[in-house]
């Protein structure tokens, strides 16, 4: 029986994703729940898990093609199948974007369309194991990719298929390149078609010193075939074009929404951080925290808990619809992630029950998926309050924009060593500007002042802790 995959919500209420690469091919077989296809939703590239065990029947979409929640993608022979050429009949299942005459037969009209494994999908699997094709096998006669006449096809992503294939048109049966879903986010980042590298790894598999390589020799670089979110361009062109999609059209609309919905008022406070910078030093030459990455976004971020504590308003939600204030007894708190697909904010659940070690870990898990594009969705929606470190950049001081439903956004500055007055005397200390944007609705001026020089008493003299919890 022909069973056809729809592109189900995956859980965040998205209405579209893109298909970034496809790890099958028409003639392989699959097991349940094999990751079968990565997506890229507006908020992070997904393993999608086959809900079926059978043979991979079509592919009904190329890659580089967004596609509309509930359009089908993938149909699977599920032993037991009718005829293939059946005709359509009445309550046939065409999936969405097949041409006149080319019909998948019929699914039984009571069952449940195929969903991720877990969402509520029937499984079938047949008695007896199936033969997968052989690698190199010949393409399957007919249409083994059917894709709309009308779709929009754009520049495929490194390492799916090869830029000699006609747009729109998979490779069939050609050996998949064996990797991890973070070196596959790095080759595409870098523009690598991994298709063309050889793994140095255990039985072959491609690391990301495989990828760096070919990204600095060349070989494994498709010049075809740009990464995804490059500019279409030609030389010598005096403008290009980069289609608006994924995590870039879904921040800017956020952006957007944030800044014409909520009164930002930003306040700043310069503060001479160097008791803090000690303290750090103190703490690199401890045995006990040797293994810790401990920095100053470690510590802001426990100085932003406490002080959320002290000044609840920070850490609230306007509620337009229900006409409510949504105090929050916890602190869910965003780190903004600078990444080669876009602006990030992933946050760590209950940041202010954690100690600075437990801070310490859990920023550096944080940073490391968000580097490898791994970062679930799950952990880029329930944020509280947020931190941004534009210093990271060389900055002193901005203006952040409120992530969306956050009452709170707070900016670190470059830490500079300044003339400071210290002690009667001029002095170079190490100096940061820290930048308070929040929402006027929620926080009156004089809380968010209170709220930032509390921030900045701690980072002044850490000691100030004790007179605080």
């Amino acid at each position: 029986m022909i069973k056809v995959f729809k592109l189900p919500d995956l859980g965040e209420g998205l209405t579209e994703s893109e298909i970034v690469a496809w790890h099958i091919a028409p003639g392989d077989t699959v097991t349940l729940n094999q990751h079968i296809a990565d997506v890229e939703t507006a908020k992070a590239v997904v393993e999608l898990p086959s809900p079926f065990a059978g043979t991979v029947s079509t592919l009904h979409q190329p890659t580089g093609v967004v596609v509309q929640v509930g359009e089908a993608i993938v149909s699977f022979d599920v032993e037991g199948a009718e005829p293939a050429a059946a005709a359509p009949t009445a309550g046939t299942d065409v999936p969405a974007g097949v041409p006149a005459g080319v019909a998948a037969p019929a699914e039984p009209a009571q069952e449940r369309e195929a969903v991720l494994v877990g969402y509520g999908a029937s499984v079938e699997r047949g008695g007896r194991p199936q033969r997968r094709a052989r690698r190199g096998a010949a393409p399957a006669p007919a249409a083994a990719i059917v894709v709309p006449a009308a779709a929009s096809v754009r520049a495929s992503v490194p390492g799916s298929v090869p830029a000699s294939v006609p747009a729109g048109v998979g490779a069939v049966g050609a050996e998949r390149p064996r990797s991890t879903p973070p070196v596959r986010a790095l080759a595409r980042d870098l523009g690598i078609d991994l298709a063309r590298l050889t793994g140095t790894g255990p039985d072959g598999l491609i690391t990301r010193d495989d990828v760096r390589a070919g990204a600095l020799t060349g070989p494994g670089a498709d010049a075809t075939v740009p990464a995804i979110g490059a500019a279409a361009s030609v030389p010598g062109a005096r403008e290009s074009r980069t289609p608006i999609k994924s995590v870039r059209k879904h921040t800017a609309a956020a952006m957007v929404r944030s800044a014409f919905t909520a009164p930002h008022v930003t306040e700043f406070l310069t503060v001479d951080v160097t008791p803090t910078m000690e303290l750090l030093d103190s703490l690199k030459r401890n045995r006990a925290f040797a293994d810790q990455r401990i920095n100053i976004l470690t510590v802001v971020a426990k100085a932003l808990c406490i002080a959320a504590s002290r000044h609840p308003s920070v850490n609230t939600r306007w509620d337009d619809e229900a006409g409510e204030i949504v105090q929050y007894h916890y602190v869910n708190l965003g780190i903004a992630a600078a990444t080669p697909r876009g602006l990030l904010v992933p946050n760590i659940t209950d940041a202010d029950a954690l100690g600075l070690t437990g801070l310490s870990a859990a920023l550096a898990a944080l940073t490391d998926a968000a580097r490898a594009g791994t970062t679930s969705p799950a952990a880029l929606s329930g944020g509280t309050i947020t931190i941004t470190n534009i210093g990271v950049f060389g900055i002193d001081a901005g203006t952040p924009i409120l992530n969306p439903g956050e009452a709170a956004i707070l900016a670190m500055g470059a830490i500079r060593r300044t003339p400071w007055e210290y002690k009667g005397e001029i002095a170079l200390r190490q100096v940061m500007t820290l930048s308070l944007s929040f929402d006027h609705r929620l926080v009156d001026g004089e809380q968010g002042s209170r709220f930032l020089a509390d921030i900045g008493a701690i980072l002044a003299e850490p000691g100030m802790v004790l007179t605080m919890v």
